[in-house]
């Protein structure tokens, strides 16, 4: 299957979204007039990004640079236009998709394979294989979808791994970590120094990494739509253009919407729910067996892997069979290892608690708190409105429901705390996503006002 189609498409959600509602002790009429009242308010009155501008990224910037680009302006996403000249004139035409930190590990993961797989080859055989000796052939028989593969790797490095018999069975298992350690000390100087990973470009991490469907929708859409996307259908972003031009005005993500819940207090609906323990309203949704850990002492580069592989944003860090928490990374983190490799030069047995206490010692203006301080933390029977303050005051998508010892019992992410808030009309999402085309084109399709 094409990796870029099965990464784009709408997950089934529906199981999640129903046990939430169905556990949430909260009057029928109230989520009904919620839903009723969030229809109605148009999404150009959503406050604009805090500069005014939506941060966009030119598709032929390399990957280097976005990642410098995302952390300069302390941003998990941004927009990608297309570098093409003669594009067409709509959105379309003129967006690519969104680049962010999920799809950055993917290409870090399955690049370090294929470095690894070619520098196995031998400098010496990859002497002797010309450009374009291996083509589409050569890469199938690596199983290399990756942009790398795409952008030149066909040519001397996967070209040399295949003359070499370092097909995907006999070489480098096909796993980004065991590729990393194979790759030793050369893995910075070959990712982000050598040809063609150097010159990969965001286009091509767009096309090929893509966690979730692009779906612009318009200033005349509705919020109950907005939350809908960012709370049922997980997206962590809607970018919101205007009806009849091709521009993104404004970036509307899962934490802005929660920020803007928060300045709802004093409204008598707000206050109520918000007074509620997450107990009445169906939190921590996940039992105590499925929330997903990492140990303080996992290799860093497993703890991203963990993520990608769950397609979660963040993991708490725990230590001794009672899983006690010590910290947290995000997937955002990621940025370090490529921004300052001279900082871990040792990544291979890099742990992550050292690669928190590395960052608090060297890095202590990073901007993220959780990587030097025990995480934001609260106890089962918390209020949701004291959630959404602790969420809503750090740089963090997620607070980790603990007991008296520590223990990580649940986790409430910023999508549980919409879904709070929101009660889907029956079939709702089924028409109008339907009614939008979501799914076609990658998932690049738009979402406009309803009539």
């Amino acid at each position: 299957m094409d990796q870029s189609k099965e990464n784009a498409e709408f997950p089934s959600c529906d199981a999640y979204f129903e046990a939430i509602q169905s556990k949430k002790k909260l009057p029928l009429s109230l989520q009904e007039s919620l839903t009723a009242a969030f229809a109605q308010i148009p999404v150009s009155s959503f406050p604009e990004v805090p500069t005014g501008r939506v941060i966009e990224i030119p598709g032929d910037t390399s990957v280097l640079e976005a990642v410098r680009i995302l952390s300069e302006h302390n941003i998990r996403a941004a927009p990608v236009l297309n570098p093409e000249p003669g594009a067409l004139a709509d959105w379309q035409g003129r967006y690519l998709g969104v680049i962010d930190y999920s799809a950055i590990i993917l290409w870090v993961l399955e690049n370090a394979e294929l470095a690894s797989i070619a520098l196995s080859a031998g400098s010496a055989t990859a002497a002797g294989v010309g450009m374009g000796a291996v083509g589409a052939v050569g890469v199938a028989a690596l199983g290399a979808i990756g942009p790398a593969a795409v952008a030149g790797l066909t040519a001397a490095a996967v070209g040399a791994a295949v003359a070499g018999g370092l097909t995907a069975e006999k070489g480098v298992a096909k796993d980004g970590l065991a590729a990393a350690d194979h790759l030793g000390e050369d893995f910075y100087k070959i990712l982000l120094e050598q040809e063609p990973f150097k010159s990969t470009t965001v286009h091509s991490i767009v096309e090929s990494y893509r966690w979730s469907p692009f779906v612009p929708i318009t200033l005349d859409s509705s919020m109950l739509t907005v939350l809908l996307l960012l709370s049922k259908y997980r997206l962590r972003n809607v970018p919101v253009i205007e009806p009849d031009k091709p521009v993104i005005k404004n970036f509307i993500t899962q934490t802005g919407v929660v920020k803007g819940l928060q300045q709802c207090k004093g409204r008598d609906w707000f206050d109520y729910i918000s007074a509620l323990p997450l107990s009445d309203l169906g939190l921590p949704f996940m039992s105590i067996d499925e929330v997903i850990t990492v140990k303080s002492d996992d290799l860093i580069l497993e703890a991203f892997k963990c993520m990608k592989d769950n397609k979660i944003g963040g993991v708490p860090v725990v230590e001794g069979p009672q899983r006690k928490l010590v910290g947290s990374v995000s997937i955002r983190d990621i940025r370090f290892l490529l921004l300052r490799p001279d900082l871990f030069s040792n990544f291979r047995q890099l742990t992550v608690i050292e690669f928190m206490k590395t960052l608090g010692s060297t890095l202590p203006d990073s901007g993220n708190d959780c990587l030097v301080k025990p995480p934001p933390t609260c106890a089962p029977d918390t209020s949701l409105g004291s959630v959404i303050d602790s969420i809503a005051s750090r740089i963090t998508h997620r607070i980790y429901v603990v007991d008296g010892d520590l223990e990580v019992v649940g986790v409430v992410t910023l999508r549980d705390v919409i879904s709070c808030f929101i009660h889907e009309p029956p079939g709702y999402c089924d028409i109008y996503l339907a009614s939008a085309n979501i799914g076609e084109a990658g998932g690049r399709s738009q979402i406009s006002g309803e009539s």
